[in-house]
């Protein structure tokens, strides 16, 4: 099918081959295909959609149009992926508790995509750091470490890399379709023996909406185990940051903070996503042996330490796990004070997320550079009563002209009400496959799908 008559066909919502949309994404991941056509194709399943088995075309096609990994390690191989919100570092803090738990995590991460942030831009706020890395210095690090973060290499899923890039210029990031093709090739090119899945909803979430959250968790699960990978999803909520913190060397100071205390919504997540996925993979055989197997990673320094050595082997600070503080820099602040009395009730995530965007901490344009000192800390959380004057956030910019339009946005983003505001749970429901998938009975068992789910 030619390129003009498939991107035709789909802009129309008509009925494809799937072959046509596997064969588009092997030619994608060939750069035989222009970035308008790439961005038409974006758009055109963004506001159509794809049928079950079109998903499932695009992403095996971007799957294998690169390398796929196979591990030969004394410990499972795992890992978990995020659909992104703001203020979310779930992975830096998880793949440690992981490798220190007793798994191996060959983590294959993105960058910031419209007003979430990446965690490789995170990670990058580390001088030194690298994730551009080879395949040999990869296994080498998984082996040695037990987990890494790294950026796709240019032959693992190359098509979804390119895809990546397009959907956060062109405004096509929200597709449940396109997400889910785009979370599955990397994972599944990686060669994993268990996958979790954290699929965010809430105001500062990708998918925002509680019912598409759900469709998305259940099409990935049901993709993904089709494929022959053991895999669940969490459904968790994102209406606030999960650490008080927006922007990539601000982050990377919470991650720390979270190392050393074992406390914050962070870590609950980390703890329920760990749990379920080395109970899945039989790393442990019992929830709470898992989630008590994690959290002892914690508590003995052993996650905060696997971070540290994994800094180091990607050519970090070789004492950043001890001495952060004197490795991130962090632009001048400037305080954000309530302007009223009231309890804070609202976030929303998304404006707070573009306003760091704006500052430069993402990318507007894909050859954008980011500046990881930028940002917002100390944001307080919902349901906090705050008189008026108090402190509700710090600005983090590089001159008072940016702070002065960025506190004007930040300052909408917060609501202030007379009545404290109901909190949503933070764990809202698990998704796990059926039967038939736990078996891995091939794709076209996922496309009856009937996954079951609870209210955590």
């Amino acid at each position: 099918m030619l390129t003009r008559d498939l991107l035709l066909a789909l802009r129309e919502g008509r009925s494809v081959p799937p072959e046509a949309v596997q064969a588009f994404a092997a030619h994608l991941g060939a750069s035989d295909i222009s970035d308008a056509q790439a961005g038409a194709f974006a758009m055109a399943i963004c506001l159509q959609g794809l049928s079950e088995q079109g998903r499932v075309a695009l992403t095996l096609g971007m799957r294998d149009s690169g390398k796929v990994l196979d591990w030969n390690l004394p410990g499972k191989v795992i890992d978990k992926h995020s659909t992104g919100g703001v203020g979310d570092s779930v992975s830096l803090i998880l793949a440690p508790m992981m490798a220190a738990a007793g798994a191996y995590v060959p983590m294959i991460s993105g960058r910031g995509l419209g007003h979430t942030g990446g965690t490789l831009d995170k990670l990058e706020a580390i001088p030194g750091l690298k994730t551009q890395l080879s395949e040999v210095e990869f296994r080498a690090i998984v082996a040695e470490v037990g987990c890494a973060i790294v950026a796709p290499s240019p032959d693992i899923a190359p098509a979804d890399q390119r895809l990546y890039a397009v959907r956060d210029v062109t405004g096509t990031v929200r597709s449940r379709d396109l997400i889910t093709a785009s979370i599955l090739a990397k994972k599944l090119a990686a060669g994993l023996e268990g996958l979790v899945l954290d699929v965010k909803t809430g105001s500062g979430a990708v998918m925002s909406d509680l019912g598409q959250a759900r469709e998305l968790a259940q099409a990935l699960v049901a993709t993904a185990n089709g494929a022959g990978c053991p895999t669940s999803a969490v459904l968790t909520d994102m209406s606030q940051p999960l650490i008080p913190s927006i922007g990539n060397a601000l982050e990377i100071a919470d991650v720390m903070r979270a190392f050393e205390t074992g406390q914050g919504a962070m870590v609950e997540v980390a703890l329920e996503l760990g749990t379920q996925l080395l109970k899945q993979a039989q790393v442990f055989f019992t929830e709470t042996g898992a989630r008590d197997g994690l959290r002892a990673t914690l508590q003995d320094g052993s996650a905060k330490a696997r971070f540290g050595a994994m800094v180091r082997a990607q050519g970090g600070p070789e004492n950043f796990a001890d001495r952060w503080q004197d490795y991130l820099e962090i632009a001048p602040a400037y305080e954000l004070r309530a302007g009223g009395t009231g309890y804070l009730s609202e976030i929303d995530g998304t404006a707070l997320g573009q306003a760091v965007v704006a500052l430069g901490g993402g990318r507007q344009r894909e050859d954008d550079r980011i500046d990881h000192s930028v940002g917002l800390s100390d944001i307080a959380r919902l349901g906090t009563h705050l008189r008026k004057g108090a402190p509700i956030a710090r600005l983090h910019c590089r001159n008072a002209k940016q702070a002065e339009v960025a506190l004007r946005a930040i300052e909408s983003a917060l609501t202030l009400r007379s009545e404290p505001p109901v909190l949503p749970d933070l764990i809202i429901e698990r998704v796990m496959p059926t039967k038939a998938e736990k078996h891995g009975e091939g794709f076209c068992d996922c496309f009856g799908f009937s996954g079951l789910w609870w209210r955590a």
